[in-house]
């Protein structure tokens, strides 16, 4: 029987090797290991190359313990590939839970035009010729009617119910009641939103005109009861400055509140009053005669 040594790093190469010499396959020769050979230090230094002997043999089925690790690595790939036919062929399957999601989807997008319906919410308290409440509608020509059909488109744009009655005195000018405010929405911080509306009112029904038309805007008998209040407090503080011998400087108030304490203190023999400063921080001071 004819054998050959070969020696190469590994023992697989060293096969590989000593098959070509002898021009045959795996299964024609039976291998023993001589050495197994070593990497050596990092595989690098002190390296051992594998030894073996291959003997040509006739009809012998092969013992080889390289054959054997050949032939498990060939079972090893060949398992490692079944899964992946596996999962090709379960992969269609995964796609049913996703068609279960479709009406979940349906339904998300049935539900989606649901929005439309704050549609009607932009048409609510529509514009009419009537105001809210028994209250007389006056002729848009005149200055009251004016100022009563401005309030009440302003106060619908701003979502307050509100019934607008408007009168006129017998000086020419106007005044305006709003009854329904509540919740004090159109008074504001210190009157300050119910003087904005007076004021806008007063240009909307000025506009155009030769003659003034003093326009003046209430609700809820909210001026009466400032007035009432701006009162009592010019009283106290003149009662201060003729105690103190001093001047006393009222807080920033707008035309309309300083008129009021101008007019409060206006028989007061002991003390007199006038503005300072510029608005919006012009102010009323009280001071001795």
């Amino acid at each position: 029987m004819k054998s050959i040594e070969s020696s190469a790093k590994t023992m697989e190469e060293a096969v590989t090797q000593g098959l070509e010499k002898l021009g045959v396959s795996l299964g024609d020769v039976s291998i023993d290991i001589i050495d197994e050979g070593s990497k050596g230090l990092f595989g690098l230094i002190g390296g051992k190359p594998a030894r073996v002997r291959l003997t040509v043999k006739d009809g012998s089925e092969d013992s080889d313990i390289l054959s054997s690790l050949s032939l498990q690595s060939e079972e090893g790939k060949s398992a490692k590939e079944k899964p992946v036919k596996a999962q090709k062929a379960e992969a269609p399957r995964a796609e049913k839970p996703v068609k279960v999601d479709k009406p979940a989807q349906a339904e998300k997008t049935a539900k989606a035009p649901q929005p439309k319906a704050e549609k009607p919410a932009m048409e609510r308290m529509p514009f009419t010729e009537k105001p809210t409440g028994d209250v007389e509608l006056m002729d848009p020509a005149t200055p009251a009617g004016k100022a009563q059909r401005f309030l009440m488109e302003v106060t619908r744009l701003m979502g307050v119910e509100v019934s607008v009655a408007a009168s006129t005195d017998a000086e020419g000018n106007v005044r305006v009641d709003m009854h329904g405010d509540t919740l004090g929405i159109l008074i504001g911080r210190r009157g300050e939103t119910l003087d904005s509306l007076q004021y806008l009112t007063s240009l909307n029904v000025n506009r155009g005109q030769e003659e003034y038309t003093r326009v003046t805007i209430d609700t809820e008998n909210y001026r009466a009861k400032r007035e009432e209040a701006l009162t009592r407090l010019a009283n106290r503080m003149a009662n201060r400055a003729i105690k103190t011998g001093r001047k006393v400087v009222m807080e920033p108030m707008n035309p309309y509140e300083r008129r009021i304490l101008h007019s409060a203190l206006q028989q007061n023999e002991a003390v007199t009053t006038h503005s300072e400063g510029d608005e919006p921080n012009r102010h009323v001071v009280i001071t001795l005669k």
